[in-house]
């Protein structure tokens, strides 16, 4: 059974920064379609982030956080990260990765994490 864990979440100050980890087990991450969603009070869940390990590592980035967020992953410790930096109030949400065999990242990921709350103010 796969199961994904996400850490890293927390309150920060606008302009700071944070990087969240998702440590997967019961799969390797090789070869998968990785990516890290996150849903804001009243507002529909946003894919902000993917990175397809099985086409070369291709990455994709939300207009909203490119440039601010990077996407990368440690094999040897089965993990997933966003770093993110230049954080402003309206990146608070809750942070999910999720993870599927191959394609796309779609709202149709066949395995999904709990969720880390990142609160922006001041």
């Amino acid at each position: 059974q796969v199961h994904l864990v996400e850490s890293g979440g927390g309150l920060v100050q606008p302009g700071g920064s944070l990087r969240l980890s998702c440590v997967a087990s019961g799969a390797t991450l090789d070869e998968k379609t990785i990516g890290w969603f996150r849903q804001a009070p009243g507002k529909e869940r946003e894919r902000i982030s993917c990175l397809n390990l099985g086409v070369g590592g291709i990455t994709n980035y939300a207009t909203s956080v490119k440039g601010r967020f990077t996407i990368s992953t440690d094999s040897a410790k089965n993990t997933v990260y966003l770093q993110m930096n230049s954080l402003q109030p309206e990146d608070t949400a809750v942070y999910y990765c999720a993870m599927k065999l191959a394609g796309f990242c779609t709202s149709r990921m066949t395995w999904w994490g709990q969720g880390t709350q990142v609160t922006v103010s001041s």
